[in-house]
């Protein structure tokens, strides 16, 4: 067996940036976090390739005297506890004194630094070879820089994802601490390539409340939309803002957490979050949450994992009760809880009670789609044509698209006549069907999503999708980040009918949308596909998926909602539709389109049997 030797402080240090540096977006963490601990006005951050090739983070705040920049970069230095005790009540961001250690043993990393009235200091490492202290003109305060991560490090590298994809995390992290500090300015600037030009993608100016720095990075819509809430049992306290549940989103991405400015995750604080939106979302849908907690310092541990992502609560469960009260609180006063979600003024299926849904689906019928508001009119619709071919779908989805009108009055059931009263619509929301074994209870909202999915889908993949351009285009402002998405993913939004472009600042105009999106608006569906867009593209989805989950998007939105009133015509058709999609007895979040009573179970309820 070897014998046991202490190991180099290079390998200590290598040990650590596996704990502490995963990826770029580590590195704009941990740089911001010190920023911060040094009391700045005003932060600014570039990347370059996603943050693979540069980061770089510049503050105005306090600064290093030269005489401290080798500690600055030492394993274990800090100057921001003293003892063990001040583990108990940490006040700071950064305390481990490790970050600048890990990082710069994996990378090239150089920090330039001056304190007011003194002399600029500079000093590199590379690879965890430490250099000497220079004299440096530098401005007041930091600039860190971090140039080709994992350079050093083959294996490491391997690991990294493709550029745009580290670029997606790395945003989200300065979003997080930018969110978690309204009173500080801060900018974000990213090169996507050496060959392209940097881009400033936020432009934040110190904010006067938490709301006005949602709005700016979010978007005044979202920011205005909120519900403010507030809570406190005495010792602790909790404070911000939680959407509608009709601004729910197809992932969490907008549910943000804060305990002394730190983003932390909770489960079970967001399980509290989830609990009071109960009865108010679709199984799936997740709602918009930024929330604060007030609470002692001795009454959190952050020293809980070497990326400080976790915190541990002296008393969790106060915690799960006080935001459980404070959202349902604020829902009762608001009127909340007496819907699932608000009951449409008129459905966007009632403008032609008589006519059904899908009478006889084909590219014809697709075409004659109509939007009933008078203000939105559509010019006639074209077909989109794609030299690449869509991925191959299962032949069921395409032997669907293929079917004309006769094939449906050949192969058709017993006419809708006959089984039209055999399938009713229950509170709005259901559709009652009797079967030959039972009675089936249908979701209308589920069904009919997986319906527009497959048709969408088979669309697309038999080489074009009929599209509606829009006379008069749809204005919609968007927040940085999803301004960014926009231009990055335009080509995957265009192959799924949705033709969005620039029109100044951070406006954007819907100039078409697929013609099986109905009357559903631009707002609506824009956002509902950018969601889903990030969440792909930060797990590094292929263009393919891309352009699936914008055709999951269209379809969601698209689809009658619960509490739509259907004609008796539309009920037969969407009932009579479902026979003709594949995989019909789900919705495409998973969730089952449709629930059977046998007439078995209906006897044993009865005490027949």
């Amino acid at each position: 067996m070897p014998r046991i030797e202490k190991l180099s402080q290079s390998v200590v240090n290598r040990i650590a940036a596996g704990e502490v540096v995963e990826r770029p977006a580590s590195v704009v963490k941990e740089l911001l976090e010190n920023a911060l601990d040094a009391g700045p006005s005003r932060i600014d951050v570039e990347l370059e390739q996603g943050g693979v090739a540069l980061v770089r983070v510049v503050d105005d705040g306090c600064g290093i005297p030269p005489e401290e920049l080798p500690l600055a970069v030492a394993a274990h230095a800090t100057s921001k506890l003293r003892t063990a005790d001040d583990l108990d009540r940490i006040g700071t961001l950064g305390f481990r004194g490790e970050a600048l250690a890990s990082i710069g043993e994996v990378a090239r990393l150089t920090i330039r630094s001056r304190q007011a009235g003194e002399a600029g200091a500079a000093i590199t490492v590379d690879g965890g070879r430490v250099g000497e202290v220079m004299p440096d003109g530098c401005a007041v305060g930091t600039a860190v820089e971090v140039r080709q991560l994992f350079g050093n490090v083959p294996a490491r590298r391997a690991f990294l994802r493709a550029p745009q994809t580290e670029w997606s995390h790395a945003s989200e992290a300065f979003v997080r601490t930018a969110l978690g500090h309204p009173g500080i300015a801060f900018t974000l600037a990213h090169q996507p390539s050496a060959a392209a030009r940097p881009r400033r993608v936020h432009d934040l100016p110190t904010a006067a409340s938490w709301r006005e720095r949602i709005a700016g990075l979010f978007g005044h819509d979202l920011a205005d939309s909120l519900l403010e809430i507030e809570a406190d049992d005495g010792e602790i306290g909790v404070t911000g803002y939680v959407g509608r549940p009709e601004h729910d989103m197809a992932s969490g991405r907008l549910q943000h957490l804060f305990v002394a400015g730190r983003p932390f995750r909770d489960r079970s604080i967001l399980h509290a979050v989830q609990e009071a939106y109960r009865g108010l979302l679709l199984s799936g849908r997740q709602p918009i949450a930024f929330l604060r907690f007030d609470l002692p310092p001795d009454a959190v541990d952050v020293n809980v994992h070497p990326a400080k992502m976790e915190v541990r609560f002296r008393e969790p469960a106060r915690l799960y009760r006080l935001v459980l009260a404070a959202l349902r609180t604020r829902f009762l006063t608001d009127g909340t809880t007496t819907r699932l979600v608000p009951p449409a003024a008129a459905s966007h299926m009632s403008a032609a009670p008589t006519t059904p849904m899908f009478p006889e689906w084909s590219p014809a019928r697709e075409s004659q789609v109509a939007d009933h508001r008078p203000d939105r009119p559509f010019a006639q619709p074209e077909r989109l044509a794609f030299s690449d071919p869509w991925p191959a779908v299962a032949p069921a989805a395409t032997a669907v698209a293929e079917r004309p009108a006769a094939w449906e009055r050949d192969h058709a059931e017993p006419p809708m006549a006959a089984s039209a009263a055999r399938a009713v619509q229950m509170h709005d929301r259901y559709i009652v069907v009797e079967s030959d074994d039972g009675i089936e209870v249908i979701d209308q909202h589920a069904l009919h999503e997986r319906v527009l999915y497959e048709r969408l889908k088979a669309s697309v993949a038999t080489g074009g999708l009929e599209v509606q351009p829009l006379l008069v285009p749809e204005r919609v402002d968007l927040p940085p980040a999803e301004l960014e998405l926009v231009q990055e993913h335009a080509a995957a939004l265009e192959r799924a009918g949705m033709r969005v472009e620039p029109f100044g600042g951070a406006t954007v105009i819907v100039t078409s949308k697929p013609a099986l999106a109905g009357d559903a608006p631009a707002r609506e569906l824009v956002r509902e596909v950018l969601d889903r867009l990030a969440a792909a593209a930060a797990a590094g989805g292929t263009p393919g998926l891309l352009v699936d989950e914008v055709l999951h998007g269209l379809a969601c939105k698209a689809a009658i909602k619960a509490g739509d009133r259907l004609s008796q015509a539309e009920v037969d058709a969407l009932v009579r539709d479902r026979r003709l999609v594949p995989e019909a007895h789900h919705c495409p979040h998973g969730r089952p389109t449709s629930l059977t009573l046998s007439r078995r179970d209906l006897d044993r309820q009865f005490r027949r049997t």
